[in-house]
């Protein structure tokens, strides 16, 4: 059994003297793991970096192994942000997400082109308001997708301005009226071209995080992994 792909890598571990395994974020074979011979050698450790862009052959006997992973280097992004705390952070919180949501060996195209993109621009101007719309992505292609199209109460598309927390539709303010306070704040730079200022990257980071929380992580069974956390407090 044998591919050929390009990837991401999310995370590596030591096995062994001389083995890493490492796990990726593929375009066509999704999150997938395999050992690197010699991946824990220091002439490795400059390609084994968190968020490195890699073409990657895997080969194994069986399909169902682990299999073994050779790795060439296309771009090392974490020496390009290590100068910027809050893009470091990012790109730590993106990786830690991506392992935490993502089954393994299944393909998601769309999330590994808008990840592709934002790890591109981490860093650039805009990129924090990218980052916020990536996660909502990612709810969305893992099954925990928000209505966000019309208002829940009043069907109108314009003016929304909240997100019931039971459902994950969109309300606007006359929608809402005195359950308000209930709702979640549901900033305009998310359904507009426009940039987050920030009190609203708080409120698109406080959305995202009450469904990965609540919908995402329920269902996985375990709590959000620190990294994002750790974004998210830096932001603060």
């Amino acid at each position: 059994m044998e591919w050929r792909d390009e990837g991401i890598l999310l995370a590596t571990r030591s096995h062994g003297e001389s083995t890493a395994i490492i796990e990726v974020f593929t375009a066509l074979h999704g999150r997938h793991a395999g050992a690197v011979r010699g991946g824990a050698s220091r002439k490795m450790a400059p390609v084994l970096q968190q968020g490195a862009q890699l073409d990657l052959a895997w080969r194994a006997r069986l399909e169902e192994h682990i299999g073994n992973f050779t790795v060439e280097l296309t771009r090392a992004r974490a020496a390009l942000v290590m100068g910027d705390r809050l893009a470091l952070l990012a790109l730590g919180s993106i990786c830690a997400l991506c392992r935490f949501a993502l089954p393994e060996r299944q393909a998601y195209p769309g999330l590994y082109t808008a990840t592709h993109a934002l790890m591109d621009d981490l860093g650039n101007p805009g990129w924090l308001r990218a980052y916020a719309l990536w996660e909502m992505l990612l709810l969305d292609q893992t099954g925990f997708g928000l209505d966000l199209a019309q208002c829940a109460v009043t069907g109108t598309r314009e003016g929304l301005a909240y997100v019931s927390p039971r459902t994950g539709r969109a309300v606007t303010r006359a929608g809402a009226g005195e359950y308000a306070a209930r709702l979640l704040p549901y900033p305009k730079g998310l359904s507009q071209d426009a940039p987050l200022d920030a009190a609203e990257l708080a409120q698109a980071l406080h959305l995202t995080g009450y469904f990965l929380q609540n919908w995402l992580a329920a269902a996985v069974g375990r709590p959000l992994p620190e990294a994002r956390a750790r974004l998210v407090a830096a932001l603060a």
